[in-house]
C-alpha cells in the first residue's frame, strides 16, 4: 500500500507543475481537467503525509526505547509509541478505504433488462416475478420505475421487459443483480405437483448521458413497425412501435410500449446508449472485462447466479454461499439483507486485492 501511496503523492505532485504550464493554463478544457485529477487526489495525498509524519515519529521513540535508561522517560516513551501506533492503525485503515476504486457509475439511475431464459412459460412468468422484485424494491426505496419496452409472455410474465429505475445509487444498489437466476417450484400448470426448475436472465446497466455517448445519425437505421404488445387499438393500427440498429456494433434497440414514434424512439436511444456506454467501458478495462464473464451468459442452468426454491422457502445466493429465507417477502422487493451482503462483499474484496497490488 505504501509503494502506492508514494506513486499518487509523485503524480499529484506532477499534476501540480502542470498547472504552472502555458500550454495549460490557456487551454480551459485541459486545465480543468488536470485541475480535478489534482483534486481527486488532494486528501489521500495529505493523509499519506500525515501517515509519514506518524512513521517518522515512531521511528523516533523507537530509538529511545532502545537507548534510553532512565525509567521514567522509558514510562513516557512507551505511553507515546502506543499512541503513535493506534494513530497509524487509523490512517491506515483511512488510507486503505479511499484507495478502493469508486465506480464512477455508481450514483447514475440504471436500465435492467429481464428475459425469460429456459423453462418455456414458466420461465416468462418468473421473469415476471423478478420484474416485480425490481420495481417493488425500488418503490420501497422512493425511486421511480418506467418501463421501456415489454414482449408478453403467452400465459403471463415477460418473454422480455426493459425498464428504467431512477434514483441516487440505483446502480450502485442494483448492478450485483446481473446473471442468470433460477426458479425451483410447481408451475400452476403442473397437474401432478412436479417440481420444474426455470431461469431468466438479469442484465444492469447504466443510464449514459448524451455527452457520455456521442452517436452520429448516419450509424443509426431506424425502422418502425405496428406495436405487438397489449395497447390498444392505437398502436396495433399505426407503425409507432421503433427499431434503431447501430450499424458500426450490431446493437439493436427497440421500443413499442408508447403511443408516439417520437417516445418509443426517445426510450430506444436510452437502452442504445447505455449498451454502448458498457461496450466502451468494456473496452477501456479490457484486461478485466476479457478476465472476467458476460453478464448473463447463454440462461442455462447451470450458470445461476441466485436460486430462488419455492417449496424449501429459501432463496440461494451462490456467489456468497449465502442463504436466505421468506422468499415471499423477497419477491416483493425486501431485497436488502442480499443487496447489502453482495455489497460488502465487494468491498472485502477490492480492500484484498489493494493488499495484494491488484487494484486499478
Amino acid at each position: 500500500m505504501l509503494d502506492k501511496l508514494k506513486d499518487l503523492e509523485a503524480r499529484y505532485e506532477a499534476l501540480g507543475e502542470q498547472l504552472g504550464r502555458p500550454e495549460v493554463v490557456s487551454d480551459p478544457a485541459e486545465l480543468r481537467r488536470v485541475a480535478k485529477a489534482r483534486a481527486a487526489l488532494e486528501d489521500i495525498v495529505a493523509g499519506y503525509r500525515k501517515l509519514q509524519d506518524v512513521l517518522h515519529q515512531l521511528a523516533g521513540v523507537r530509538e529511545m526505547l532502545r537507548e534510553e535508561k532512565d525509567p521514567e522517560l522509558l514510562e513516557l516513551a512507551q505511553a507515546e509509541l502506543e499512541e503513535l501506533q493506534a494513530r497509524q492503525q487509523e490512517l491506515e485503515s483511512q488510507l486503505t478505504l479511499a484507495l478502493i476504486p469508486r465506480d464512477p457509475n455508481e450514483e447514475k439511475d440504471v436500465i435492467v433488462e429481464v428475459r425469460a431464459g429456459t423453462g418455456g412459460d414458466e420461465a416468462a412468468l418468473f421473469a415476471g416475478d423478478l420484474f416485480r422484485m425490481y420495481t417493488r424494491y425500488a418503490e420501497r426505496r422512493g425511486w421511480r420505475a418506467e418501463i421501456i419496452n415489454t414482449n408478453p409472455g403467452p400465459v403471463g410474465g415477460y418473454k422480455e421487459v426493459v425498464f428504467s429505475i431512477l434514483g441516487r445509487g440505483a446502480y450502485r444498489m442494483l448492478k450485483h443483480e446481473s446473471g442468470v437466476h433460477r426458479v425451483q417450484r410447481v408451475p400452476a400448470t403442473e397437474s401432478s405437483g412436479r417440481i420444474h426448475t426455470s431461469t431468466a436472465t438479469v442484465a444492469v446497466l447504466p443510464e449514459a448521458e448524451e455527452v457520455e455517448v456521442q452517436i452520429h445519425p448516419s450509424e443509426l437505421r431506424i425502422e418502425t413497425y405496428r406495436a405487438s404488445s397489449a395497447g390498444g387499438q392505437h398502436v396495433q393500427k399505426t407503425e409507432s412501435a421503433i427499431r434503431i440498429t447501430h450499424l458500426p456494433s450490431g446493437l439493436v434497440s427497440t421500443c413499442q410500449d408508447e403511443r408516439s414514434q417520437h417516445q418509443n424512439r426517445e426510450k430506444a436511444m436510452r437502452v442504445l446508449r447505455a449498451h454502448l456506454l458498457e461496450r466502451m467501458q468494456q473496452e477501456q478495462q479490457s484486461e478485466i472485462a476479457a478476465a472476467r464473464r458476460s453478464q448473463v451468459g447463454t440462461g442455462e442452468r447451470s450458470e445461476k447466479i441466485r436460486t430462488y426454491n419455492f417449496p424449501q422457502d429459501r432463496v440461494t445466493e451462490h456467489r456468497l454461499g449465502m442463504t436466505f429465507h421468506h422468499l415471499p417477502s423477497l419477491l416483493d422487493g425486501e431485497i436488502e439483507d442480499i443487496v447489502a451482503a453482495l455489497a460488502e462483499a465487494e468491498r472485502v474484496r477490492l480492500l484484498e486485492s489493494i493488499g495484494t497490488g491488484q487494484a486499478a
